[in-house]
């Protein structure tokens, strides 16, 4: 999908594709652009796969702007856990982020083991955090 034009109204980020369809993503939906500033919200960079905001720590797929379904439970975990660094964990599985929003965002399902891993590692950074 090549995507040509990407805006931002005062309640949702819009993108056009080359071939004229439209689709928006309500801030409202996502508790990181939700609560971010202008600023955060016009610092975003963008790839063939999706949209980021590497200061907010989220992603959004182009092909989930269009492919509506029912929210995977990692997204649903990473959601209710706003306070989760989505790319500071790829990084400590040593997966790349776009593969890891893949999985968040549904467009990729994860393995039982790779599924495990990302929980595993979630609790190790919580054991972590509880040592602190």
């Amino acid at each position: 999908m090549k995507i040509e034009k990407i805006w931002l109204t005062q309640t949702a980020v819009w993108i056009r594709t080359e071939d004229g369809r439209e689709a928006y993503e309500l801030f409202d939906d996502y508790p990181r652009l939700k609560d971010a500033s202008v600023e955060q919200l016009n610092d975003y960079d963008y790839d063939e796969f999706g949209i980021h905001w590497e200061t907010l720590d989220e992603d959004l797929s182009f092909e989930g702007f269009f492919d509506k379904q029912e929210p995977s439970p990692l997204y649903k975990l990473f959601m209710s856990h706003p306070e989760l660094n989505v790319s500071a964990l790829a990084r400590r599985m040593g997966i790349s982020q776009s593969l890891m929003a893949q999985y968040i965002s549904g467009k990729k399902k994860a393995s039982k083991a790779r599924m495990d891993m990302i929980l595993d590692t979630i609790h190790a950074v919580g054991q972590e955090l509880v040592a602190v």
